[in-house]
């Protein structure tokens, strides 16, 4: 499942070039599935996804879990939701998503995404080049 020298994607019109990740996310009950670009986020503990995902994943937005976070811009409120993130045929295990209604940019986070990598995968992130790499530890 290595991801070798990935390049970096614009998203959106007049947006910079980020490292985007092209992922399958999965509600795993109603195994309904959306295909997205997604940007890794270390500095993020969590996922998060805009609140417009969750019904094209068969959530019913506010019937989540209610939480109040601290993002950038402030205090701001987040449903989380259940489900698996799939790269290049690796998926993680059922994880914890926040929902989010003023976020519009799919975020990939430690605690809900990368460390499910830790142990096998090293991130490796090449800004004057646009690209990155996830690789096999050689542990």
């Amino acid at each position: 499942m290595p991801i070798r020298n990935y390049p970096f994607s614009v998203i959106r019109p007049g947006d910079i070039p980020r490292h985007y990740l092209p992922v399958t996310v999965l509600n795993p009950d109603t195994n309904k599935q959306i295909n997205l670009y997604a940007l890794i986020d270390t500095g993020a503990d969590e996922c998060a996804f805009p609140a417009s995902f969750a019904p094209l994943l068969g959530h019913n937005l506010q019937s989540g879990h209610l939480k109040k976070i601290s993002t950038g811009n402030g205090i701001t409120i987040a449903y989380s939701h259940t489900v698996r993130i799939v790269i290049e045929g690796f998926s993680t295990q059922d994880v914890l998503v926040d929902f989010m209604p003023n976020l519009y940019v799919p975020l990939l986070g430690v605690r809900s995404f990368l460390s499910n990598f830790i142990s096998n995968f090293i991130l490796k992130i090449d800004y004057p080049n646009k690209i990155f790499s996830l690789l096999l530890s050689n542990k």
